[in-house]
């Protein structure tokens, strides 16, 4: 990404704010706690054919893809905020129209001080959009 834009001139559709509880964390405790995580995603797709046609199945579907996303996180214990990420990118790029994306992992109250912690990644998808 530069300055803000995805690449290949690709439109971002965003998701944030997702609230996901899930297993995640190093310490004994937390592997047996749901904590809530919060994703924010930027996805780089082509809006233009589903602004032409006004129809959904020419877009990526946010809710389909926030729905996937709360039932993995559920059925999933992580250790690492950068596992779930890498794991919640490689599943959008996999599942949905997504060309390229950005993701924000937050942590809130994982340090006592902190408003969240956390990690923030951009991924592409192996294989070009038709």
């Amino acid at each position: 990404m530069r300055n803000g834009v995805p690449p290949d001139g690709l439109d971002i559709v965003y998701l944030h704010d997702l609230k996901l509880n899930c297993i995640i964390g190093i310490w004994e405790w937390e592997h047996h706690t749901r904590q809530t995580i919060l994703l924010d995603l930027d996805l780089g797709v082509d809006i233009r054919r589903a602004a032409e046609r006004d129809h959904i199945d020419d877009t990526v579907n946010y809710k389909a893809v926030a729905k996937r996303l709360k039932a993995y996180a559920e059925e999933t214990p992580f250790k690492l905020v950068e596992t779930l990420a890498e794991r919640v990118a490689a599943l959008v790029l996999a599942e949905f129209p997504v060309r390229w994306l950005r993701l924000k992992v937050n942590k809130p109250g994982a340090i006592d001080g902190a408003a969240a912690v956390g990690v923030i990644i951009e991924r592409r998808s192996a294989t070009p959009a038709a």
